[in-house]
């Protein structure tokens, strides 16, 4: 009897301990979806707008000869990264948006991100084009994106495929490969972000 009652007191007090370290955990696992879940409803209502790094591409900044319109003198998509932008692709229409309107820089990488991402024409927007390496330009650019936004919002769901440079300019935070940042837009261009969803 005092043997049961040594072992009864041993799992009575693994199982508290099991309860105390599993319950924490629960209300912030739920938070986190529910937060989630109202990242896509912004975006389904026009809310917010979404800018995303472009998909992984190894290497920095472009080479020397560089040319807008040449793919084979920019830095592009590995098999890699083209998988994995359309796994961002996959990931929206997961969350239930059929339609979405995509946008993007004019580099190479960014435009195949768009792409693969299914959602058919892809607009082109010069403001979000790189300014790695020519910081002299940040100013006019994160002007000009501010004013692309500013125009845009309370348009419908919108996707910005860009740079980690870009993104950090608007939103002071440094963005993945492939991650989405999820950003709000007021009527005077002050940008906040609301939340960021990285896609692996």
């Amino acid at each position: 009897m005092r043997k049961c009652g040594v072992l009864d007191l041993r799992l009575g007090l693994r199982l508290l301990l099991l309860v105390l370290l599993v319950s924490p955990l629960t209300p912030a696992a739920n938070a986190a979806e529910a937060g989630e879940s109202e990242l896509w409803s912004g975006l389904a209502r026009g809310d917010y707008i979404v800018l995303v790094r472009h998909a992984l591409a190894p290497g920095n900044g472009d080479p020397a000869e560089f040319s807008l319109r040449d793919c084979a003198t920019q830095r592009n998509l590995s098999g890699e990264g083209r998988e994995q932008a359309q796994r961002i692709g996959a990931r929206i229409k997961d969350a239930g948006l059929a339609t979405v309107e995509v946008f993007s820089s004019q580099w190479c990488r960014c435009l195949e991100t768009a792409r693969l991402l299914g959602f058919g024409d892809v607009g082109e927007v010069p403001a979000f084009n790189s300014f790695y390496q020519r910081y002299e330009r940040e100013e006019a650019q994160v002007k000009g994106m501010r004013a692309w936004l500013m125009q845009r919002k309370d348009s419908g769901p919108a996707v910005v495929v860009t740079h980690q440079v870009n993104i950090t300019s608007l939103g002071n935070v440094f963005a993945t490969s492939g991650e989405m940042v999820f950003i709000s837009v007021d009527n005077g261009g002050d940008i906040e972000v609301v939340g960021r969803i990285a896609v692996e």
